[in-house]
């Protein structure tokens, strides 16, 4: 988690599942503290680190102020607990970065359209893998994923 976050530019946060976990009735807190790491290596670091820049995500406005009012100041977009809402606010943010020349990204709502014609298939891949759809490690996630993508570019997209 350090080497990952010391090593990225942009972070993407979604601090919107810290519900009770039935069993320990304790919240998953790993967002929040991934968060925290990423703000004190903006905050305190030199070079690279001091160029982060992050968007937090909250399903609710203003939500995060019962539990972490500390963000206060930084970039909290609600989603409304809804993906595709989610998807197009990280999208138009993240291209607001981009500034290759030529830099084409889709809009949110293709994006989705997109991810969820991947997760139509995604079973059906997983059966051809040996895969269980409902536990897949990231690794075999992200390459059934890349596949598809080079399968599926969809028109005017780039080649993955």
């Amino acid at each position: 988690m350090y080497r990952i976050i010391g090593e990225c530019r942009y972070g993407i946060h979604d601090i919107s599942r810290t519900e009770l976990d039935p069993r320990s009735h304790l919240p998953r807190f790993n967002m929040p503290l991934e968060l925290g790491l990423f703000l004190g290596a903006k905050a305190f670091g030199a070079g690279l680190n001091a160029e982060k820049r992050c968007i937090i995500l909250d399903r609710e406005a203003y939500r995060y102020q019962k539990f972490c009012s500390d963000i206060a100041g930084q970039d909290i977009k609600s989603h409304d607990n809804r993906p595709a809402r989610a998807i197009v606010i990280v999208r138009d943010w993240l291209r607001q970065w981009i500034r290759a020349p030529g830099a084409r990204i889709p809009g949110g709502e293709t994006i989705f359209k997109r991810y969820r014609a991947f997760q139509k298939i995604l079973p059906e891949m997983c059966d051809v893998q040996g895969l269980d759809h409902r536990h897949l490690a990231y690794v075999d996630h992200h390459m059934l994923m890349v596949g598809w993508l080079q399968e599926n570019p969809g028109p005017g997209l780039p080649q993955y």
